[in-house]
């Protein structure tokens, strides 16, 4: 019976070790958009022009969505 559980316990360590590379954890960035750049652009300057966000949020996210985007 020992032997049975010192078995189990070595073939789920093997698979769980084999499976850690699996997990990724590299540096790959994976972005998504739900709009596009021109939209979000078109979107923020509706913002500022209704008065919603000031001159200088407006820049500074205008400056984020384009350095984001290239």
């Amino acid at each position: 019976m020992n032997f049975l559980r010192i078995c189990v316990v070595i073939i789920f360590l093997t698979f769980g070790v084999s499976f850690i590379g699996c997990g990724g954890g590299g540096g790959a960035k994976v972005s998504s958009r739900q709009s596009t750049i021109g939209q979000e652009l078109i979107d923020l300057d509706k913002a500022h022009k209704d008065g919603l966000i000031t001159e200088k949020e407006y820049n500074k996210s205008k400056e984020k969505i384009l350095k984001e985007a290239y």
